[in-house]
C-alpha cells in the first residue's frame, strides 16, 4: 500500500471509514455510538446489509498500535489486519479467521469462506485506491 503503517492503522481504527474500504458491499455505516477511534476491548456497531439491513456489534480483540487490529462479533470469528512496513509503503494482510468461530461448518456451507476471499481482495484494492487518491 502506498501509505505508512500509521496512516493505514488510523483508517482501520476509525469505524466511520470501514464502509469506504469494505469490499463485501455489506457495510453501510458505523452506528452513531461507535467510538471515533478503536482501542483494545472497544465495542462498536455497524449498520450492515446482505439482502436485509441488520446491525452487527463487534469487539476489538487485537490491538497493537500501527501493526495489528482485529475484531470479532457474536459468531466468534475474527477480522484482522496486519501491517508491515516496506520500502515506500506497507504490506497489508487482511485475515478472516474462522478457527474461533462458534459455527465454522455453517460459515463454510453458507459460502462465506469463499465469498470472504473475494471481499478481502476487493477491500485491499479499495484500501490502496483510498491512499492513492488521497495523495
Amino acid at each position: 500500500m502506498p501509505a505508512t503503517p500509521h496512516e493505514i492503522f488510523e483508517l482501520l481504527a476509525n469505524p466511520a471509514m470501514h464502509a469506504v474500504i469494505d469490499g463485501s458491499g455489506s457495510v453501510i455505516s458505523a452506528k452513531d455510538a461507535a467510538p471515533k477511534r478503536l482501542s483494545q476491548g472497544a465495542t462498536f456497531s455497524m449498520d450492515m446489509k446482505r439482502g436485509v439491513q441488520y446491525k452487527m456489534t463487534n469487539t476489538v480483540v487485537e490491538f497493537v498500535e500501527s501493526k495489528q487490529i482485529g475484531w470479532r462479533h457474536f459468531g466468534g470469528h475474527v477480522w484482522r489486519y496486519i501491517l508491515e512496513p516496506t520500502t515506500g509503503g506497507t504490506t497489508v494482510t487482511e485475515q478472516f479467521s474462522y478457527g474461533t468461530s462458534k459455527s465454522p461448518l455453517t460459515l463454510k456451507l453458507a459460502g462465506y469462506i469463499k465469498g470472504n476471499e473475494k471481499a478481502i481482495r476487493q477491500t485491499l484494492t479499495n484500501l490502496a485506491d483510498y491512499f492513492v487518491n488521497k495523495k
